[in-house]
């Protein structure tokens, strides 16, 4: 429900300057180049509605935000109450059992975006999962309140062909979900 509520398919706009935690455009211009797309603050934004921390402004600007929380997941998310894992299967299994997963990939090449999902719950077979892996929601080129990640990590091809996205997530408490 938490997912649905933050109406990603309106908010974080691709192209648009953003405030991160809600989504809305802040009329501030786009600095650099690129498709400026939110996928970071959107899980960051998420995050932090649960009470669970992942990297975020302000430690790290929007920029290449989610090449930082790829690196941070692996390196002080454990200090933070995240743990990897091991794949796409255990990923949606993780999800519909209530925790909060994101499947996240690192973009190999100097200043080019990676990209960050939320794994949402979902009724999929794992031969579903195995052929489009799981179901996420996403802010993108396109958002989306729901679609599977071989759709969202369309625009990462190398993700998907290299099996280089990464899957972490934290428990979900009785007080963050109020």
């Amino acid at each position: 429900s938490l997912l649905d509520s933050m109406d990603v398919e309106h908010h974080w706009p691709a192209g648009e300057h953003v405030n991160w935690q809600t989504g809305d455009p802040d009329g501030r211009p786009e600095s650099g180049t690129g498709k400026h797309t939110h996928c970071s603050a959107f899980v960051a934004s998420a995050a932090k509605r649960l009470q669970i921390y992942i990297l975020r402004p302000p430690e790290h600007p929007q920029i290449l935000l989610a090449n930082a929380q790829y690196d941070w997941l692996a390196s002080e998310g454990p200090a933070h109450g995240w743990h990897e894992i091991a794949g796409p299967e255990a990923a949606q299994k993780a999800a519909n059992e209530g925790e909060f997963v994101v499947a996240t990939y690192k973009n190999p090449h100097d200043n080019k975006p990676g990209h960050i999902a939320i794994v949402r719950p979902a009724d999929r077979s794992e031969r579903e999962i195995r052929a489009e892996g799981p179901q996420i929601a996403q802010a993108g080129a396109t958002n989306y309140a729901s679609t599977s990640l071989r759709v969202g990590f369309a625009g990462h091809p190398a993700a998907l062909r290299e099996n280089a996205v990464r899957y972490y997530g934290h428990a979900v408490g009785v007080d963050a979900v109020r």
